[in-house]
């Protein structure tokens, strides 16, 4: 239908710039929209990966499915192994938190589920954490307190062993 206009080379700084102001408005699909401009000229760009995968988990407590299967993808295209780690924790921990703030019947397990996922992704990072950086450790601590303070937060009951009749 249209034909997208591309950013110049000397443009994505400013793009970037503009993307991450458009997230802190909570304008997420602007966010997304620029970074995959950004990603047109510049694929292997790691503010744009980055960028994109954040404004992607804003959008989770509206649209879900292609945003967290997106989101996943996007993470082969980062080369540093603490970031895989830490941004698949908080697209872990952004999912469960959407998911308890609906609050549908019965969900306390699956958000627990995503929580413990993200746990283990940033206690995965902490191994490879730049020296003086906590944020794994910050984000472990709050998904910790989430399942603390939410008593319908708790991994699902065992199912019981089926019975054999002879």
């Amino acid at each position: 239908m249209f034909q997208l206009k591309r950013l110049t080379p000397d443009g994505v700084e400013a793009a970037l710039d503009k993307a991450e102001h458009y997230r802190l408005l909570n304008e997420p699909w602007e966010a997304e929209s620029i970074c995959r401009d950004v990603l047109e000229v510049d694929t292997d760009n790691r503010r744009a990966i980055i960028t994109l995968i954040l404004a992607l988990t804003d959008q989770f407590e509206r649209r879900q499915r292609r945003e967290v299967t997106e989101a996943r993808q996007l993470l082969t295209r980062l080369d540093n192994p603490y970031d895989r780690d830490y941004y698949e924790g908080l697209i872990c921990e952004r999912r469960g938190k959407s998911l308890l703030k609906q609050g549908a019947p019965g969900c306390g397990p699956i958000v627990y589920d995503w929580l413990r996922d993200a746990m283990d992704c940033y206690e995965k990072a902490e191994h490879s954490r730049p020296p003086g950086n906590d944020d794994v450790v910050l984000r472990w601590n709050t998904c910790a307190r989430l399942i603390m303070g939410h008593e319908n937060v708790r991994p699902a009951a065992p199912e019981p062993a089926p019975v054999m009749l002879e």
